[in-house]
């Protein structure tokens, strides 16, 4: 009995030993999977938008939703914005890692803060939708017209900011317009109700806005500012400028998203209109396609990206555009175009439309 006993004990130990060899090849195998679940998750990418979830925001939505990002590894979170200069902070501080922002307000910033690490490295806005946004019933249809009358402008407006060397470029005596400061929820509905004339803008937003609040459209007349001499550039992605140099492979893959993105939405904005409806239920699709075919033919497609490619800027215009800045702000330094445009993660012929 007792023999049998130790045997039986023996034999119990070894089962033991067994199972618990038999547990740690299950965890270290369990830790090599969860190892390489680590090794190939999605780089997590926080993108700052400049505006509201509307059609324009299209093409970096169809960037998640027809999986371009993704190709690159990336798992890109989209937030809206408050206003053209809003997401420049947000890169500089690091706060995140990428942004949608209007270049001029860039370089402002740039100026402010000399050395702060933020530069644009993808132009989207071609054209800029600069714009001022009048009714013909109030006299406006032309630049000329607005001398003399009342403009409502939100002060952090990117518009607004440029109507200097607007007003400088069309022959506009600004000494004899009253300028109405007034908020961005507020701009158009004054408008609508007669309280202003005219309105600084994106001409894809308020004019849309304007059509909701029960305008008529031929009482809408959209004076766009690069058609009366501007020579600036729009909104560019814009990158935090130590991310850029520690993860130069990861800003190439974004910026190969949001190109892709943009080039699914321009072939097909129905479908750009319900990726926005998808993240934003209020809005009305109908609108929303509309406001995105709105900014895809005035600022997105222009001569110079069919011929040239999305993403890249003339060095020419930009000088002739740095010219024009001086008469919106005084510079506290030299500009520099290389502070404020870092063409090095595009392709060598940008991003082809064709």
């Amino acid at each position: 009995m007792k023999n049998m006993s130790l045997c039986i004990k023996r034999h119990s130990q070894t089962t033991i030993r067994k199972s618990l060899r038999t547990a740690l090849i299950s965890l270290g195998a369990l830790s090599v999977v969860a190892a390489a679940g680590v090794a190939n998750a999605s780089t997590k990418v926080p993108f700052a938008l400049d505006w509201k979830f509307e059609g324009p925001s299209a093409g970096f939505f169809a960037g998640i939703d027809n999986g371009h990002f993704a190709n690159a590894e990336l798992d890109v979170e989209i937030s809206p914005g408050q206003g053209s200069l809003a997401a420049i902070p947000k890169v500089a501080t690091g706060a995140f890692p990428f942004g949608f922002a209007d270049i001029n307000s860039l370089i402002q910033f740039l100026d402010k803060n000399p050395g702060a690490p933020v530069t644009a490295i993808m132009m989207i806005y071609d054209k800029p939708p600069f714009a001022v946004i009048g009714r013909k019933s109030l006299g406006v249809s032309a630049p000329k017209d607005l001398e003399g009358r009342v403009l409502g402008a939100p002060p952090p407006d990117g518009a607004w900011a440029q109507f200097p060397a607007f007003a400088a470029a069309a022959g506009i005596d600004m000494d004899t317009i009253k300028v109405e400061p007034v908020g961005f929820p507020t701009r158009e509905p004054m408008l609508a109700e007669g309280k202003v004339d005219s309105v600084t803008g994106f001409s894809f937003s308020s004019y849309l806005n304007l059509v909701r609040l029960g305008v008529p459209e031929d009482d809408i007349s959209t004076i766009l500012m690069a058609d009366h001499g501007l020579q600036l550039y729009g909104n560019a992605i814009i990158v935090n400028t130590d991310y850029a140099s520690e993860n130069p492979e990861v800003v190439k893959g974004f910026l190969a998203g949001v190109a892709a993105g943009w080039k699914d939405v321009i072939n097909d904005p129905a479908m750009g209109a319900q990726a926005v409806a998808k993240r934003n239920p209020a809005a009305d699709v109908a609108l929303e396609q509309r406001r995105l075919q709105l900014a895809i033919d005035a600022n997105v497609v222009t001569e110079y990206t069919l011929e040239n490619g999305m993403g890249g800027i003339d060095m020419a215009r930009m000088q002739a555009a740095l010219e024009q800045l001086q008469q919106n702000m005084e510079f506290e330094n030299a500009p520099d175009v290389a502070l404020y445009f870092d063409d090095s993660f595009l392709p060598a012929d940008n991003f082809s439309l064709k």
